[in-house]
């Protein structure tokens, strides 16, 4: 299957989560989009489709060259191909995936041949079936919110369990984590991290701002609770009570700890981190550890928890704040 097949691609479109998508409908356009697509490069977005609204192959082919050429190292789509002309084009100028119209056996056969990642666009039952005929696993729904939205993909995911989706049309930042809890969707495409105002009057700092914000507000980083190492029990019963006097929040022995408010542990004998521990929550703990590695930060391999699913559960960053360690956990 496609997602077995090329699964670094698959790993990375997963963990993005997000993909930008670009219109294409003649090679100059293509120039003109290259100094925005840096732009949501710098904000984190290393990812985008590019959709060509013309069949021609010619256009296909200047348009990947021309993106890649100024955006190295960038995971492109040529994105709306209908002829296996225009596929040729686009991965003789470096594409490595392609997502077409529908399911069409001779770019799918191109594709299989080539050695080249193909997702269908399609929103039928019947076209999903003729795609995992071909070892096609991952589908492109869209338009999604005019084809039933969440409702309909989770219909579909009932029906075809192996499959997994990527949500592109009517998405937004207000309704992109409802369709990303979905365990088949693994990552949706839009525009509206990129202003057209911005990007007409070329100001490409304010499409890296929003296309921050836009990762930002996926990850949903927030503070889950902190870890106070204490010396003794003693101390740690010492510490809780004055909290408790002073704010009223009820304390609770939770054996090797004395919580109060939920959020603050004392401990009664020292765990990991000089003074102790900050835990950082976050929708997606897997896709935070994409990014923030990807920012230039770094883990402690070795302290990753995982669930009885293979689900990352918590993780160090190989760095310490004020004598606390810090790690990712999923928000609850």
């Amino acid at each position: 299957m496609t997602s077995e097949k090329f699964a670094d691609i698959f790993a990375k479109i997963k963990n993005y989560g997000i993909i930008p998508i670009i219109k294409i409908k003649e090679v100059e356009e293509a120039e003109r989009a290259t100094p925005v697509l840096a732009a949501l490069a710098a904000g984190g977005l290393n990812i985008a489709e590019i959709t060509l609204e013309t069949d021609g192959p010619i256009c296909a082919a200047e348009s990947v060259r021309k993106i890649l050429s100024a955006v190295p190292g960038m995971l492109l789509a040529a994105g709306n191909v209908s002829t296996e002309e225009q596929v040729k084009a686009a991965v003789y100028s470096g594409a490595k995936l392609i997502m077409s119209l529908g399911f069409d056996e001779e770019i799918a056969a191109y594709c299989d041949k080539s050695n080249i990642m193909l997702i269908i666009e399609c929103s039928a039952a019947d076209e999903i079936a003729k795609a995992l005929g071909a070892g096609i696993d991952v589908i492109k729904y869209s338009p999604a919110e005019s084809n039933g939205g969440i409702e309909a993909i989770r219909a579909l995911s009932e029906q075809y369990p192996q499959v997994k989706f990527i949500a592109e049309g009517g998405i937004n930042g207000d309704n992109i984590l409802d369709y990303l809890s979905l365990k088949s969707v693994i990552a949706c495409g839009g525009s509206y991290m990129i202003d057209d105002k911005s990007a007409q009057n070329g100001d490409y700092a304010k499409i890296k701002e929003s296309t921050l914000r836009a990762v930002r507000k996926m990850l949903g980083f927030d503070l889950a609770h902190i870890v106070m190492n204490c010396e003794s029990s003693e101390q740690a019963e010492n510490y809780s009570s004055k909290i408790e006097s002073i704010f009223g929040f009820e304390k609770t022995d939770a054996g090797n700890s004395i919580t109060t408010a939920g959020i603050l542990h004392f401990m009664k004998t020292k765990t990991y981190g000089k003074n102790g521990q900050i835990a950082i929550s976050s929708n997606f703990v897997e896709r935070a550890v994409f990014y923030l590695e990807q920012a230039g930060k770094y883990f402690i391999n070795e302290s990753a928890r995982f669930n009885d699913a293979g689900d990352l559960t918590s993780i160090y960053l190989d760095s310490i704040i004020g004598g606390f360690a810090i790690k990712l956990v999923p928000k609850a």
